[in-house]
């Protein structure tokens, strides 16, 4: 069988998903998501306005604490309910911002991870969320009902990476995505 001395390129699209199961998977995820944040209508006057979010400190922290949650790196040592209650106490926060928050994260690892350690990235984020509601709004909260369940997701998944049933998504922004977000240059692999 001869071999194509110019060999195609693959598209990611056609590649299967990979799992979060290296701090390359995890930085990829937190500035995905938070790329997603910066350009979100309620959240983003949160971060930037409430929070007053220096970019170049949070991610990096944040990659801290899922490579830690997720891999059992050392390596973070924040406080996430102080944090929040801070952000509360200058302007309360909502359930809809959790509400928002959450799907984000859920939308974000499944477009492009699959496996145990996302899955264990997802219930994780439920979990701390629930907690943050709970503790710092003083209510509860469950997931919302947009929220993919992981054979929904699954599905989704098969179908992208099959030809005949691929749909193509729409952009995430008018110029698609990653998204480039002035001063969201951060961490070991930086974005351009």
């Amino acid at each position: 069988m001869p071999v194509d001395p110019c060999p195609r390129e693959l598209d990611p699209q056609e590649l299967p998903p990979q799992d979060l199961d290296s701090r390359a998977q995890i930085h990829h995820l937190v500035v995905g998501f938070y790329r997603e944040v910066v350009f979100d209508d309620l959240l983003e006057p949160v971060f930037s306005d409430v929070a007053e979010v220096d970019w170049a400190e949070h991610i990096p922290r944040l990659i801290d604490f899922w490579c830690r949650v997720l891999l059992g790196e050392p390596g973070y040592d924040g406080a996430i309910l102080a944090a929040h209650a801070q952000i509360h106490a200058r302007e309360p926060l909502r359930t809809e911002h959790c509400d928002r928050w959450y799907l984000l994260w859920v939308r974000t690892i499944d477009d492009r991870w699959a496996g145990p350690v996302a899955e264990r990235a997802k219930e994780h984020a439920s979990r701390i969320m629930a907690m943050l509601a709970r503790r710092v709004l003083g209510t509860e909260w469950t997931p919302p009902a947009g929220a993919e369940r992981a054979d929904q997701a699954d599905q989704r998944r098969l179908q992208a990476h099959d030809p005949a049933q691929r749909e193509l998504p729409a952009p995430a922004s008018p110029g698609g995505w990653p998204r480039t977000v002035p001063g969201l240059r951060f961490g070991y692999l930086h974005d351009s």
